[in-house]
């Protein structure tokens, strides 16, 4: 009705029997009056809810009074219903939420106005805004305790004096209490910190999908398949950061400048920028071989890299780091984890892979530390500057024949499955009814009399603006089209990004040629360090996962978290005094630090914002975000280098100059698109 609405006024616009400031108005008030509708209507159904839940506590306190083992299970099957009935309200109010989105860029985009950014402020910080309840779940925290508490009394504790509420964390082992959550979590951007770490993960499910929805097959699951793709999450990140200490000596020694080690390490970033690409495509078809070939190019990527000392050729070391960087399968493992890991685990699984991340980037340097010895075996050096190439080099030995013996292809159709297991097909036939059924039941209409369907609408209705039901599933076939998909609030989010992987690779790359310049540490002083900063991942995720996340709103500590970044940036310019070692040291984990909360938030906020269309396929938001957070790399890595021209004593400030600037844009670009991030 809205946008036929919105086609009325330009149409009034255009003929002048309309004047915009009325058109505004007009449109304000409708607004308003389908959002109470909605509230309301939500208000009244969990009201309906509340009273099934009581007669339910009747019927409930009879049972226990004279336990009958049919009776109990009509019981619980009851309280399902009553969670079913519960969990299609909050598909109703998401499909509402997405409308007002929709609705709000469609009038934007007809009028070429910012309405929208006007509305979301005027209506979101009033004390009686309807328009946060939208977002918000009023009373449904009630119902999915009064369920949930049931359900657990009918189960294996009867008779026990225990209860929910004897347990620091909700039991959730019914599905459809689980579902619920997700759908409430979702709604509410409430989470925790297996949530909030699962998210760094970018890997983006389909809406409100639940358990009884899910297509992979817990049969050909396979967990050692699934620590094989953690495993080479690991080691791709000790390798890339465990020659970060070393990387100036090394250069030095081949007689370049300390400042060369920008090239060096960045040249891994540079491959990596391409092996994103194919390996996305790569793993439309087969998981296996793309890790095979990963293991043998970081095999001989670094057993180039130790053998450069010995050949004193700058040019060695260079080609056996961006072999290193065509190694580089994040792409698959990202993709392994969203299309062969079931749902039920998944979420374990993504937090699973940012952990591994953050492990081997403070393993990296640790390592490094503790390869502080030196020999020759014939004619081989092995040092500081060699030892990490050669022990990376047989690490990927060992896990490329762990790999071989261990890993399984998972199938790619059902066709397959059949053939595999012919005698199964029936328990297959029946589990797709079922979730067909379930499927069936959150599409029925909450409204009874409402005969009206979307799909109804006249053609005539839509634009150039809008996408067909066909192509709004279809997913990005090349980078063009994944960059049409972009909108303000995504290529905000992407710079955001840009600029805190900037600002961290300026802070780690260079750590080595500034400490010494300043400070003259040495390359374990250099190592611990780093692996201080990369401890402190976890620890800071759990803060805001558990606590920060769930007081403010997502926008909120994105803001905050620039400007921390920025104060960072700001503190570590050598200007007007000496430099120290306590200022270098607190403005660098100042720095760090607001950039890790600021990645989780960043992310988070890019996953609800992403289209849809980019959760699948080659060109998906984890490659775009992967592509932006390499390139930026590359270009710190590239400034470092640049900056060595300069001389060491203008070094740090040279490279921390571009970082401000950056930053302090993302900090605008934020603002000007603060009202679109909810």
């Amino acid at each position: 009705m809205m946008k036929k609405k919105v086609k009325q006024y330009a149409e009034q616009i255009r003929g002048g029997s309309q004047h915009p400031r009325h058109v505004l108005k007009d449109f304000s008030r409708m607004l308003d009056t389908q959002i109470e509708k909605t509230v309301l209507f939500m208000l009244e159904q969990q009201g309906l809810l509340s009273g099934r839940l009581a007669t339910l506590r009747e019927t409930h306190d009879a049972v226990l009074e004279q336990p009958d083992i049919s009776k109990i299970v009509e019981l619980r099957e009851s309280y399902r219903d009553v969670g079913r009935d519960l969990l299609q309200l909050l598909v109703f109010v998401e499909l509402n939420a997405i409308g007002l989105r929709k609705i709000l860029k469609k009038f934007d985009k007809r009028f070429g106005y910012r309405f929208a950014d006007y509305y979301v402020k005027t209506r979101a910080n009033h004390p009686y805004s309807q328009l946060q309840q939208v977002f918000k779940h009023v009373g449904v925290g009630a119902v999915v305790g009064a369920i949930s508490r049931n359900l657990h009394e009918l189960q294996e504790h009867e008779g026990s004096f225990y209860s929910i509420y004897d347990q620091p964390v909700l039991p959730l082992q019914d599905p459809v209490v689980e579902a619920i959550k997700t759908a409430v979590d979702k709604l509410t951007n409430s989470t925790s910190f297996l949530n909030f770490l699962a998210q760094h993960a970018l890997i983006m499910q389909d809406d409100l999908q639940t358990p009884s929805e899910d297509t992979i097959d817990e049969r050909t699951y396979h967990f050692n398949s699934l620590l094989l793709n953690l495993g080479n999450t690991f080691l791709y990140m000790v390798n890339t950061y465990i020659i970060v200490p070393t990387a100036d000596d090394y250069s030095m020694s081949l007689g370049a400048a300390a400042t060369v080690c920008g090239i060096v390490i960045g040249s891994m970033a540079v491959a990596q920028v391409f092996s994103s690409v194919y390996f996305s495509a790569w793993s439309n078809k087969s998981y296996f071989k793309p890790l095979v070939f990963s293991s043998i190019a970081l095999f001989i990527g670094n057993l180039m890299y130790a053998l450069a000392y010995d050949a004193n050729s700058m040019w060695l070391l260079l080609l056996g780091r961006l072999c290193c960087g065509l190694g580089s399968a994040r792409a698959v493992n990202r993709r392994y984890i969203s299309d062969c890991v079931p749902l039920r685990i998944r979420m374990q699984a993504s937090a699973g892979f940012v952990s591994a991340s953050a492990l081997g980037m403070a393993c990296g340097p640790a390592l490094a530390g503790l390869l502080q010895i030196k020999f020759k075996i014939y004619k081989l050096t092995f040092n500081q500057s060699t030892l990490p190439g050669w022990v990376m080099a047989v690490a990927w030995l060992f896990y490329l024949v762990w790999l071989c013996i261990s890993f399984k292809e998972p199938l790619r159709d059902t066709e397959d499955q059949e053939r595999s297991n012919p005698n199964e097909t029936t328990s297959v036939t029946e589990r797709e009814e079922n979730s067909r059924a379930v499927e069936e039941g959150l599409r029925k209409p909450l409204l009874i009399t409402s005969g009206l369907k979307v799909e109804d609408e006249d053609e005539e209705d839509c634009d150039e603006s809008e996408e067909s039901a066909e192509d709004s599933r279809r997913p990005a076939n090349s980078f063009g089209d994944a960059y049409r998909l972009l909108t303000p609030s995504v290529k905000v989010q992407l710079l955001i990004y840009f600029m805190l992987k900037y600002a961290m690779e300026i802070l780690l790359s260079e750590s080595s040629v500034v400490t010494s310049y300043y400070f003259g540490w040495t390359t374990s002083s250099v190592a611990i360090f780093l692996a201080c900063l990369g401890l402190t991942v976890l620890p800071i995720n759990i803060l805001v996962g558990s606590y920060i996340s769930n007081m403010f709103e997502d926008r909120q500590i994105l803001l905050t978290s620039e400007i921390i970044v920025f104060i960072g940036i700001l503190f570590s310019f050598n200007l007007f005094v000496p430099y120290t070692v306590p200022q270098y040291v607190i403005s660098g984990l100042v720095m760090f630090v607001a950039a890790e909360v600021l990645e989780g938030v960043n992310l988070s906020l890019l996953s609800r914002v992403m289209s849809s269309r980019l959760s699948k396929g080659t060109y998906n938001g984890g490659l775009l975000s992967t592509e932006a957070g390499t390139l930026a790399r590359v270009v710190a890595d590239a400034t470092i280098t640049l900056g060595g021209y300069l001389g060491r004593n203008h070094l740090l400030n040279a490279t921390l100059l571009p970082s401000l600037v950056i930053c302090v844009g993302s900090i605008v670009a934020t603002c000007c698109t603060y009202n679109s991030l909810y």
